[in-house]
């Protein structure tokens, strides 16, 4: 990529639909882990209409009452208005959830069987995740993410107060940023869509938006006069959510990480419990990157791991940072440094990381990483001086 260019990432409201079923299944995995933090869960869950299905797999000696814990989810996300066609007391529930299938299941617990190489806890299944931090924000994540997550965020937080009646759960952000020698110079395009009642004029919602909104959000030397505003470019939004669209968990794979700007391994976070390394190792990938920056070994960095079910080491772990290393620091030195610091295990990661507490609906909406709750471990930069010590 030239050092010169352009770079957008969006995110999406709590109303999205994808989002409510992100929510609803992150709430399940809580309900579960608080009552049982063994509990093995991987829930999905789909909205359309006045309609939820919960499903997937789920083994624990929690007793979760999924109808009431989906309508809780809702209610929280703000769909409790009268005209609200998928409303918190109105929708039908479906419950189609099983327990985890025994052959996935012998492979994840710490014991033998026939044909597993290793009797400790395995992968919960096979697949490859990244990690990636960089210096662009206080946050170390890339700016057009963080800033359209901010953006969704305090919308959000104004509807919640009840101040402005118009507003309504749905709502998706966008930021473009230029970027000029590879650094952040100024936001080019920010677009907003939220959903409004029915009786809100666009130029009030668009007012609103930007000197409301965007303004008091944003770094103020990034908004220029060139900058653009987009606000309900379709110029209405009243049906939204599950009315207007299908909803699904773990369509929002690249809202949930880093806007695009960091790959992702293709698997969804929402709903599954950390013996998934889907979840766990892409948080522990996110750990590992943020503290190689905050160590000031590199100023982006992105770290791979692969898996393979059942068994308990990486079958790789790759470290780049872009050209960014520290000079007479190479990306094999971090790596080697990466490997003597940390243990990319299962069973060590959901240690390290203290994995096995009701803290996954902190992380569905506005980004899984980037957060300063210190709730999310992954965020903490405690191993940066150890980092430092073991280059050589």
């Amino acid at each position: 990529m030239s050092k010169n260019y352009i770079f957008s990432s969006e995110s999406v409201g709590e109303g999205h639909p994808d989002k409510v079923c992100d929510t609803i299944s992150d709430y399940v995995l809580d309900a579960c882990l608080a009552q049982d933090k063994f509990s093995r869960v991987a829930c999905e869950t789909y909205a359309k209409c006045n309609l939820v299905v919960v499903g997937g797999e789920i083994t624990t000696k929690a007793k979760p009452d999924f109808n009431a814990i989906a309508r809780q989810a809702i209610r929280d996300i703000g769909y409790t208005n009268d005209d609200d066609v998928f409303h918190a007391d109105r929708v039908l529930i479906m419950n189609a959830i099983t327990s985890q299938s025994p052959d996935i299941a012998q492979g994840v617990d710490a014991r033998a069987a026939d044909g597993k190489e290793k009797a400790e806890q395995g992968a919960g299944d096979q697949g490859l995740m990244f990690g990636y931090a960089c210096n662009e924000t206080p946050e170390l994540m890339p700016a057009p993410i963080m800033y359209a997550h901010q953006l969704g965020a305090e919308l959000t937080r104004i509807r919640k107060t009840g101040k402005v009646a118009w507003l309504r759960p749905d709502a998706k952000s966008q930021v473009s940023v230029r970027y000029e020698n590879d650094q952040p110079v100024e936001i080019t395009n920010i677009v907003i869509s939220t959903q409004h009642s029915a009786d809100v004029k666009h130029k009030t919602i668009k007012d609103f938006c930007i000197e409301n909104v965007i303004k008091p959000t944003l770094p103020k030397h990034l908004l220029t006069k060139n900058t653009k505003f987009l606000i309900n470019p379709t110029g209405r939004f009243v049906v939204g959510g599950p009315q207007g669209d299908t909803g699904l968990t773990g369509r929002k794979i690249i809202v949930d990480s880093y806007g695009g700007m960091g790959r992702h391994g293709g698997g969804a976070f929402s709903g599954k419990d950390p013996s998934k390394v889907d979840r766990s190792a892409a948080y522990m990938g996110r750990y590992v990157a943020k503290n190689i920056v905050a160590a000031g070994l590199a100023t982006s960095a992105e770290i791979q791991f692969a898996y393979a079910i059942g068994y308990p080491d990486p079958v790789s772990v790759c470290v780049n940072t872009f050209g960014t290393a520290k000079d007479g620091i190479t990306d094999e030195m971090i790596e080697r440094a990466v490997c003597e610091v940390f243990s990319f295990k299962p069973a060590n990661i959901i240690k390290q990381l203290n994995l096995l507490r009701p803290i996954y609906a902190k992380t569905t909406n506005y980004g899984h990483f980037g957060k300063s709750d210190p709730a999310l471990t992954w965020e903490k930069t405690d191993k940066a001086a150890a980092l430092r010590k073991a280059v050589k």
